[in-house]
């Protein structure tokens, strides 16, 4: 198995690309900190995992609270006695408006989870991984992280910082032996993607329709992240490392 003795926390896994790679990280060996906001969705998934005879516990956590990401790792620590793996998956889609119209409030909360968050799991992860001679880090950038977007100042924000973060966290730790890449997904048939579709007026908008404006022509499944997710996480990517990959069905090619 690809993860074999590994341990791994994920946040964001109660749902969609999240929950996709808890159990494909499970089913491939590995021990599994589920963590989500969702406590309820947190705790099925780790029941589900158990219940397939693989390693998991769930736990609520808000990534952008210091306190929540540090009691997240420390509690995956206590419970498998180490970390090698961290899955910083967790995001929102906050706020649609114009630049000039954006709240604070949103404003902030959009980038409290989707960039403090990242920054948050790998302050309290990394001094784990240095212990444990090394690990990888996997965070959820996005398309939105490559390019700007109409409505989503905050997101885009968010989301190109995810990538500035990334790349300094490889530069600053591969030499310790901890590996640290994003993954930017273009539209991926997810629960946030079925909210930022129903914000469009049209009703025509559609998470299928989204995806077909890709030259593949369909949106792609959260299990079709999971697995390049497995990669970056497993010994296979062990030359991987400050590497930004657009899994968007080609939506960046042009």
């Amino acid at each position: 198995m690809r993860l074999a003795d590994k341990v791994a926390l994920i946040t964001g896994a109660g749902s969609g690309m999240g929950k996709a790679a808890a159990l494909l990280f499970a089913a491939e060996g590995a021990a599994v900190a589920v963590i989500d906001i969702d406590e309820a969705a947190a705790l099925e998934v780790a029941r589900e995992i158990t219940n397939r005879g693989g390693k998991a516990f769930g736990m609520r956590a808000d990534v952008s609270n210091p306190a929540d990401a540090e009691r997240m790792v420390e509690e995956t620590v206590k419970r498998f006695g180490k970390l090698n793996v961290l899955y910083n998956n967790a995001g929102i889609e906050g706020e649609a408006n114009l630049t000039a119209r954006f709240s604070v409030e949103g404003f902030d909360r959009v980038i409290g989870i989707n960039l403090r968050g990242v920054w948050l799991g790998m302050k309290y992860a990394i001094p784990h991984m240095i212990k444990a001679g090394g690990g990888s880090i996997i965070n959820t950038s996005s398309t939105a992280g490559l390019s700007g977007v109409k409505g989503g100042c905050a997101y885009a924000a968010a989301k190109h910082g995810v990538i500035g973060l990334t790349k300094t966290a490889a530069l600053e730790y591969g030499r310790r032996n901890i590996r640290v890449n994003a993954i930017c997904p273009g539209p991926i048939a997810t629960p946030l993607l079925e909210r930022i579709a129903a914000y469009q007026k049209s009703r025509e908008v559609t998470v299928e329709s989204m995806g077909a404006n890709t030259p593949m022509g369909r949106p792609g499944a959260p299990e079709e992240i999971a697995k390049v997710a497995l990669f970056l996480a497993s010994d296979e990517a062990s030359y991987a490392n400050g590497g930004i990959f657009a899994i968007d069905g080609g939506q960046t090619a042009s």
